[in-house]
């Protein structure tokens, strides 16, 4: 069968319209409502954290429903993706008719609540799609994860290249993603499908089997560097480079970049094994991207070398491990809801603890927004967390996945 019989390019526009509505807006958001509205990075961190406290509940409960869904699956979706697009339109398109940070908490809790529910159930949908041999995991999470980050990079320039071409750039992104999700929702509607005989799993079924839960602990701990410097990406091209007007082009180069290499790395995980092949491309990462340590202002163009080679040892954590889950998730739990909702939970969990530590302790060492509005040691601090906290990060992360034992 081919890819246009499969469907396969739904699952590419759908994935797309997912990771539009995931990372950009954690680089985006704080720094918008910190810019337009004078709150505080201490309380948006707060608050982003709090919303991750929401979610070890809501997630696991989101995957319990998502196994249960039957007749009505379709709708629900929809519906739900509907929400998503409007969370999207109250978070940048509307002004705040309460204080702007209960307004930001009310809109991004819509938003992440509407993407965790789309994610669990579409990634779930992923594990039926794909069947049980290895081979078909592989190649939907190349189609997947190539639409997730052309998605992200898109979501990622947009508000910046219309900032000199429209009065209200941010809220002009949330009505093209508004209408850019209805149509991925459209033709995503004949793939939802109900549960039939896969029973319903349990969490404990699933963090039971050693090699689940140790792939969950590695998703946690690799994770948090992307989360890390995604939370701090503005900050640090604005106010350590010194490039303002720079962010968006440096963040198509990384996540294009990424995007180009996923269909590569799918390539050599079949032939030598993604165990073999994401370890290679981690040790890149830390290579690559550890040497941002040593730059300081007007150091543009080295960086954006920086950003293509993390980038494409981005694409290979992107695509290969959530494959190496749904893999292990289509022998132990076929169901997948619960699976994905923990999974999700584990995701979105790293940016709320940047987020939560990373914010606060910037702005308490006297940091400012701004070209040269901050002190020495405050852009010192901004280095060290942007920099160096990320690849000592993925040093553990690269110890967890040497001790972990995949089956073939």
């Amino acid at each position: 069968m081919t890819a246009l019989t499969e469907r396969l390019p739904a699952y590419t526009g759908f994935a797309a319209v997912l990771s539009g509505a995931g990372l950009p807006i954690y680089i985006y958001a704080p720094k918008y409502y910190a810019d337009t509205y004078g709150v505080s990075l201490t309380a948006l961190g707060a608050v982003l954290f709090g919303l991750r406290l929401f979610d070890v509940v809501q997630d696991p409960v989101l995957g319990w429903i998502s196994e249960r869904l039957r007749t009505g699956k379709k709708l629900i979706i929809t519906a739900t993706a509907l929400l998503l697009a409007l969370s999207m339109l109250g978070l940048f398109a509307v002004t705040p008719p309460i204080a702007p940070i209960w307004w930001f908490g009310l809109t991004i809790t819509g938003l992440f609540s509407a993407f965790s529910f789309l994610t669990i159930n579409f990634y779930a949908q992923g594990v039926s799609k794909a069947g049980a041999g290895p081979k078909g995991h592989i190649r939907l999470a190349a189609w997947r994860e190539s639409g997730a980050l052309l998605g992200v990079c898109i979501a990622a320039v947009t508000p910046t290249l219309l900032i000199d071409v429209v009065a209200t750039p941010f809220a002009t992104f949330a009505y093209g993603f508004a209408v850019v999700t209805l149509i991925a929702a459209w033709f995503m509607w004949p793939e939802w499908k109900g549960r039939t005989t896969a029973e319903p799993s349990q969490i404990g079924e699933i963090f039971a089997d050693p090699v689940a839960r140790r792939l969950l602990i590695l998703a946690l701990v690799n994770a948090t560097p992307l989360a890390v410097s995604s939370t701090l990406f503005l900050f640090y091209v604005e106010s350590r480079l010194g490039a303002p007007g720079w962010e968006g082009a440096l963040l198509v180069l990384f996540f294009l970049a990424a995007a180009l290499s996923s269909p590569l790395w799918s390539a050599l995980a079949g032939r030598y094994g993604e165990k073999r092949v994401l370890l290679t491309a981690m040790v890149l990462a830390v290579a690559s991207f550890g040497y941002t340590i040593t730059l300081s202002t007007g150091d543009v163009i080295p960086f954006a070398i920086v950003c293509v080679l993390s980038g494409a040892t981005i694409g290979a954590d992107l695509t290969l491990l959530p494959a190496m889950f749904a893999k292990r998730l289509a022998a132990i739990s076929p169901a997948g809801g619960q699976g994905f909702g923990l999974w999700n939970l584990v995701n979105k969990f790293t940016l709320a603890f940047a987020a939560v530590v990373l914010l606060p302790v910037l702005e308490k060492s006297g940091f400012v927004p701004g070209v040269q509005a901050s002190p020495t040691s405050a852009l010192t601090m901004l280095t060290v967390l942007y920099a160096l906290v990320p690849s000592l990060l993925k040093l553990v992360a690269i110890g967890l996945l040497v001790a972990t034992k995949l089956e073939d």
